[in-house]
């Protein structure tokens, strides 16, 4: 127990103190490196100075959107992984982050405006749409929950998806814009997208909290959740309920990003076990920071042109991914 507690306390320091650090960096590096007192004073002593303006009005939502975005992603991916006992699961595995960029692509082709407002639904109509293919599959009685299977049910829907809203694009001359969001970023991010992600991330964040307990349970079998009185299926579609506008807003602020979902709650996992009372919040943390830093990589690597960021995640994702998958094979 005394070892628990110390593997706890250790984790939230690092995890904090590595994220202070990526926010620190977010701010000040970029084509214009600015030192502390230019953001210490754009927060507490603000006038309408170049630096000062560039601060508060751009790297600062763009920072805080990309520390809930990256919580969001952790969060869902610990949430999908416990529900379907699958640790290869996360949304953009199985196509629910696909499905929201392509009604997102869709809206953007037929003229609809592309603002905070009309991507969180268009992301969210695409989420709903996808994730309720992927409750049909993670049924108990579809009586195909097995990794291989899903996996596969979740690369087709991924692949389909993006190759609709390629297609999209395509036929409507937006091709460079939906590859942009095809890749995932935040380069336009702004106060109002920072509003909606808060909102959706920590209300979804609070109701993940509480239903941790019972997916934790789930996560043990649904014999074992049944004898303790559960009801799996129940528990599985709350759940996805919960997770689909938190996919949608992750969608609609940092557009298409895989992979955060996938290793986080790995990563979690080895230090907490089964035990989503702490792995949700824990996955939050670790999810931040891990998308905090993939967004100083793409903002520097090729400065002053901007990369990608789910080029980041995917080069760590991918190693990931093949390692879990073999070892959970058969």
């Amino acid at each position: 127990m005394e070892q628990k507690n110390k593997n706890t306390i250790t984790f939230i320091v690092c995890s904090i103190f590595a994220l202070l650090i990526g926010l620190f960096l977010s701010l000040s590096l970029g084509v214009t490196h600015i030192g502390i007192s230019e953001i210490w004073n754009s927060i507490f002593n603000y006038s309408e100075t170049l630096e000062l303006m560039l601060i508060r009005d751009v790297r600062i939502p763009r920072a805080l959107c990309v520390l809930i975005t990256g919580g969001i992603l952790g969060v869902t991916g610990a949430m999908i992984q416990g529900v379907t006992r699958n640790p290869i699961a996360e949304p953009s595995l199985l196509g629910v982050s696909q499905g929201a960029t392509l009604v997102v692509a869709i809206f953007y082709a037929i003229g609809i405006a592309i603002n905070t407002t009309n991507v969180m639904i268009a992301s969210l109509i695409g989420a709903i749409f996808s994730g309720i293919i992927v409750i049909g599959f993670t049924s108990r009685k579809a009586k195909n929950t097995s990794i291989t299977k899903i996996l596969l049910a979740g690369t087709a829907m991924s692949t389909f998806f993006i190759s609709l809203t390629t297609i999209v694009g395509l036929l409507s001359n937006r091709s460079q814009f939906i590859a942009f969001w095809v890749s995932g970023g935040f380069r336009n991010a702004t106060w109002s997208d920072f509003k909606l992600v808060a909102v959706v991330g920590i209300i979804g964040l609070i109701i993940a909290i509480l239903l941790s307990k019972k997916i934790s349970i789930l996560a043990l079998g649904d014999d074992v959740a049944i004898g303790l009185g559960e009801n799996p299926q129940r528990i599985r579609l709350i759940t996805f309920i919960v997770m689909i506008p938190m996919c949608a807003a992750a969608v609609a602020v940092g557009k298409n990003i895989g992979f955060v979902g996938l290793i986080v709650p790995h990563i979690v996992r080895k230090v907490f076990g089964e035990d989503y009372r702490k792995n949700i919040p824990f996955s939050f943390l670790l999810g931040a920071a891990l998308l905090t830093y993939s967004d100083i990589a793409a903002r520097m690597v090729y400065n002053p042109y901007e990369t990608p960021i789910g080029i980041f995640t995917a080069l760590i994702g991918v190693p990931f991914f093949i390692v879990v998958a073999r070892k959970e094979r058969g």
